[in-house]
């Protein structure tokens, strides 16, 4: 265990908590290890909504070329900001026991009154269409940036609440006293997860991050991001997908909208994780494509330019 594995990351308190995550797991194991951080166009770029600056994996697009480059040995990501086709040359080699996937609605106050009108904040289109298909009668404006900068622009503004990921918000710790649950909410395709990646060749690093993998993680976010792969949706689409294991089963659910959330296709499935084959998710995706989601699908992209 000579060689130091030189931990990539993005500079944001959440990214910062997932890496030094990682990094302590790594080193409760014995290897050595230390922490590169670094910005991200994601990070850098706030005045525009994400789908519009045309890029994927704005978030993860850095620590690639940084890992291509030899400067880092692996990188941490939220996996839901990863793209779902790896640069060539870079592998997942691990994914960590996933916390919660719910989305949650951050609100100033106690209750809120959504049957009147409300303007509702969220940089995600899966989340801005999933909340107007509900609540057609609301308005929905943009937000971006790290997590602490999205709360500090509810507070600044008068809005009545912001969608944020349950899972982030705990993480390092500053979920807001006024806090709703969204358990109608269908989450992006590996919320709550996160991901190790590293060099296809470094077979060290390979070895020491697959030590930190959980299994059920890895088969349940795998059959979401294959449906999501399969849907041709990319990170930005306003597609949510949530695989769980429950006793011997996994349960799944996923579903595609249209960006002014009218439109919903909607898929649930229940299979045997012994009865779990690696085409699943891309099979589930080729339904919904069949009940319309490929002309949906085509109106959107036709529509994001």
């Amino acid at each position: 265990m000579s060689k130091t594995i030189r931990i990539g990351t993005r500079d944001s308190q959440l990214a910062l908590w997932q890496a030094t995550t990682v990094q302590k797991q790594l080193e409760d194991l014995g290897y050595k290890t230390t922490l590169e951080a670094v910005k991200s166009t994601g990070d850098l770029v706030l005045d525009k909504p994400l789908y519009e600056m045309g890029i994927t994996g704005i978030f993860t697009k850095t620590l690639d070329v940084a890992m291509l480059n030899g400067s880092i040995d692996i990188a941490v990501h939220s996996m839901k900001d990863v793209p779902t086709a790896l640069p060539n040359g870079i592998v997942q080699t691990a994914v960590l026991k996933r916390a919660s996937a719910t989305d949650i609605l951050v609100t100033k106050k106690k209750e809120v009154d959504f049957s009147k009108p409300c303007t509702i904040a969220t940089g995600s289109l899966r989340r801005k269409a999933q909340w107007l298909h509900r609540y057609p009668h609301h308005t929905v404006v943009n937000l971006r940036g790290n997590v602490n900068t999205r709360l500090q622009k509810l507070e600044d503004n008068d809005w009545d609440g912001a969608i944020f990921a349950k899972a982030g918000l705990e993480r390092i710790d500053i979920l807001p006293e006024h806090t709703i649950a969204l358990d109608w909410m269908i989450p992006a395709p590996a919320q709550g997860a996160m991901v190790i990646v590293a060099l296809e060749n470094d077979t060290f690093s390979i070895a020491a991050t697959q030590k930190l993998n959980h299994t059920h993680t890895e088969i349940t976010t795998r059959l979401e991001r294959d449906f999501l792969r399969t849907m041709e949706g990319g990170c930005t689409a306003p597609i949510g997908a949530f695989a769980e294991v429950v006793s011997n089963a996994i349960d799944f659910k996923a579903g595609l909208f249209s960006l002014d959330g009218q439109e919903k296709i909607e898929v649930l499935k229940a299979v045997k994780l012994e009865d779990i084959e690696e085409a699943l998710g891309s099979t589930w995706a080729d339904e919904v494509r069949a009940r319309g989601g490929k002309e949906l699908m085509d109106a959107i992209k036709s529509s994001m330019g």
